[in-house]
């Protein structure tokens, strides 16, 4: 009974691959320190995978910025508008072109401009990946050499190693047509292109996962987490062929597909009858499949030999496992296909996860022993193994006993149950969940209130936070900096963030939130049931990464938490102010939330915390409330049999959290970075006065949805990527504004940039929200004349 993993976190415990790709970018660091880095830190996460007792460790899971962007690279598929402009290819087998990847992820500025790749969230989680750009001329030329190096670094440790890519037809699924073709054409040459690809990786390794039940050879762990959606029949019926093709191009290969995120249920069927050699199943998310597959197999049919990895540590959250269930899980397959033909693994990539517990400095001790990181979660999947073979000697036997025990007294813990947040949740009315008057009748009182022209220019509310920010934090942590000291520091960030924008001209201002660390730690720190971690942080996209807070609780509000800034913003203008918050939504999908409770019951305390807030805020003279929901679209179950629930229940504790205002006063929200297609129906059901979004790497496309679909209320799109460092023209900015009036009133429209600026710097911010005001103004006048 084998033990394996389906990804590490890449970005080391201290975020040290952030460090040294943006030292990288600022020209502080060096190629080749550059790769060293990434050397060690891929040497670091295996052998920390190893020695918490992983037999098979992944490799390809580690990437600079996105593995998809790195796969995207492998099979040549580069869209033409980035041939590399004088920046010289690395020479072939020695490893990829990270000036071309960099390119491709971050745009590049100058006199020939380019615009990065769309990105977007991977399947349900706050990873965002690297869109892969097609047309129909897309051609593949493939390229294994930087995975070969990788798996010869593994090798060459004496690590047992695995290869992973993204799978063909996930890969093609996240794909977009840029010229309207259909992708699914060219899945002829894409499977040419992974057949290549994995000739030269069992060509070039030897092989390294022997097996009793097989020939062995190098194992390839595909990736297909489409599995685990509602799939068109068509594509479903692409699967036998395609892996087929992918069989007879590596026969001697141990090959792995793995699903995870969501059950396979009726895609479950197709998946046991390909020819590969290991199927995962993520048993966190879709229990039932166990029951199903070994239905299949007990009666002998599917793929003879096919192997289970069962997916039974939850590589998505930060409680400890149930070893216990995992056991019961494991023994059921072993009694059904023998301990040869069962592999045990987390539920998917710990991409996801906090890289090490042991990293945490002053986590509360109750809450740290409910908890695995990474490396725990490993060390998780290995008792599994061992209990489940009967493995049980002392240290076997004391590590069952401190889980179980763990479990308790989490349970028994008098912190998690609040009865007063349960009876103020008792009390909620229906008429609670709506605004007084519809927004017809709301958006006339606030035109009067505001005075703005057409075309409102805004901003979603963070601005750059400084190195002097960061600092003063830093030394309000460390304890040398006082606490008033510190909040002077704060209202001096704000006032030099309000003269900014007075004098670039904006319309709606914002406080910068200079104090705060994260849109959603800030919050965690603040509200009771919730406990920060110092090193818990996690890959969002990029460089970008984010301390997830623990939600171990019932969630209240002890005090304010931005009303004192924001009033402090708005008392040094005469211009609007708008106040920002995170919504219930976005704060529950984007912490490590307790798994006692029913999600529902999250997002309504949440609401009913940020609706003190909220109508705090507007005593306080604001008269504009953002609350931000970004991770709405996110949230939504793979599965259609379970999103009509989710989604009442995020747009009710929205309106729960939002409704508790006057007319007058205007709330907006944000999204960014996803589809709205199919929810945009309950986003208009949200009933924001204005809803701020992503639109400029798909060229205001996304706007299309809100004009088919009758969108009522007012929006802003975003009129340039804050995700790049380059610079958009005054022009460039006019051109989206103009194609976004000519699909939604005029009238209705906003201007913003896409997302907050708080990871940009000064220089650019200044010169693209210039830009911005400009292309405004542009349009203004010609929509007048």
């Amino acid at each position: 009974m084998r033990t394996h993993n389906l990804g590490f976190p890449r970005i080391g415990a201290g975020r040290e691959l952030k460090k040294a790709v943006e030292g990288y970018w600022k020209g502080r660091v060096s190629r080749h320190g550059l790769e060293g880095e990434a050397a060690r830190l891929r040497a670091c996460h295996w052998a920390m995978q190893r020695d918490a007792g992983i037999d098979v460790v992944p490799v390809g899971d580690f990437a600079l910025y996105d593995h998809m962007l790195d796969l995207t690279l492998m099979l040549g598929a580069i869209p033409p508008r980035f041939s590399p402009s004088g920046a010289a290819a690395s020479p072939a087998g020695t490893g990829q072109d990270i000036d071309l990847m960099f390119r491709m992820a971050r745009g590049e500025a100058g006199l020939s401009p380019v615009a990065p790749l769309e990105m977007t969230k991977w399947f349900d989680t706050n990873y965002h990946y690297l869109v892969p750009e097609l047309d129909a001329d897309t051609a593949f030329a493939p390229d294994a050499s930087p995975l070969v190096a990788q798996l010869r670094e593994a090798q060459d440790a004496g690590f047992s190693p695995k290869a992973v890519l993204p799978g063909p037809l996930t890969w093609l699924w996240l794909a977009r047509s840029v010229d309207g073709s259909d992708r699914f054409a060219l899945l002829p040459a894409l499977c040419d292109a992974y057949a290549t690809l994995l000739r030269e990786l069992t060509s070039a390794c030897p092989p390294a996962c022997p097996r009793g039940y097989s020939s062995g050879g190098l194992m390839v762990q595909l990736d297909e987490p489409v599995l685990a959606l509602d799939l068109p029949q068509t594509v479903r019926d692409l699967f036998p062929a395609v892996y087929t093709r992918l069989r007879a191009a590596v026969p001697d290969a141990t090959l792995m597909v793995a699903s995870y995120f969501a059950p396979c249920a009726d895609n479950l069927p197709v998946a046991l009858n390909l020819p590969v050699d290991v199927l995962h199943l993520d048993l966190v998310r879709g229990r039932d499949d166990l029951d199903a597959a070994l239905q299949v197999r007990g009666a002998g049919e599917g793929t003879p030999g096919l192997a289970l990895s069962l997916g039974v540590v939850d590589g998505r959250n930060v409680w400890c496992a149930d070893i216990d269930a995992g056991v019961n899980l494991v023994r059921r397959a072993v009694d059904t296909l023998g301990e040869e033909r069962v592999w045990v693994a987390p539920s998917c990539s710990l991409l996801h996860c906090p890289v090490d517990l042991g990293s945490e400095r002053g986590l509360d001790p109750e809450v740290a022993r409910w908890l695995a990181f990474a490396r725990q979660k490993c060390a998780e999947v290995r008792l599994v193994a061992d209990a489940a073979r009967g493995v049980v000697g002392p240290a076997t036997l004391a590590a069952l006993e401190a889980n179980r025990e763990a479990r308790r007294l989490r349970a028994a813990s008098p912190r998690i149950h609040d009865p007063e947040v349960a009876a103020r949740l008792a009390a909620v009315t229906p008429d609670m969940e709506h605004r007084p008057s519809p927004y017809a009748e709301r958006i006339v009182a606030q035109r009067a209130a505001l005075h703005l022209p057409a075309l409102p220019t805004t901003t979603i509310g963070s601005f750059p936070q400084t190195p002097d920010i960061r600092a003063a934090r830093r030394a309000l942590r460390d304890g040398s900096l006082t606490q008033d000291a510190y909040e002077a520091a704060m209202r001096d960030a704000i006032a030099m963030m309000v003269r900014e924008q007075e004098a670039l001209g904006l319309d709606v201002l914002v406080h910068g939130e200079p104090e705060r660390n994260d849109m959603v730690e800030y919050f965690g720190g603040l509200l009771q049931g919730f406990c920060i971690t110092s090193d818990g942080w996690v890959q969002s996209y990029g460089t970008r990464c984010v301390k997830p807070p623990l939600l171990y609780g019932d969630v209240s509000r002890p005090v304010p938490m931005t009303v004192a800034w924001s009033a402090h913003a708005r008392s040094l203008t005469s211009r609007p102010m708008k106040a920002m918050l995170t919504g219930p939504v976005t704060i529950a999908c984007w912490s490590f939330v307790r798994d006692d409770i029913s999600r529902e019951t999250v997002l309504r305390q949440l609401a009913l915390a940020l609706r003190d807030e909220v109508t705090d805020l507007e005593s306080a003279g604001l008269a504009v409330v953002q609350v931000d929901e970004p991770a709405l679209r996110e949230g939504l179950p793979l599965r259609r049999a379970a999103q009509e629930a989710y989604l009442d229940a995020a747009v009710r504790a929205f309106r729960l959290a939002t409704s508790g205002v006057a007319d007058a006063t205007q709330l907006h929200t944000h999204m960014c970075y996803c589809d709205f297609h199919d929810i945009i129906d309950r986003i208009a059901g949200m009933d924001a006065d204005v809803i701020s979004l992503e639109a400029s790497r798909s060229r205001m496309e996304l706007l299309d949805v809100f004009a088919t679909h009758g969108y009522p209320n007012e929006v802003g799109p975003g009129v340039y990527d804050i995700h790049s460092p380059r610079v958009p023209s005054v022009d460039e900015m006019e051109a989206l504004l103009l194609r976004a009036a000519a699909v939604l009133p005029a009238d209705r429209l906003w201007v913003n940039p896409d997302c907050g600026l708080k990871t940009r710097e000064w220089p650019e911010t200044r010169a693209a929200l210039a830009n911005m005001v400009e292309a405004a103004r542009r349009v203004r006048a010609r929509l007048d004349a």
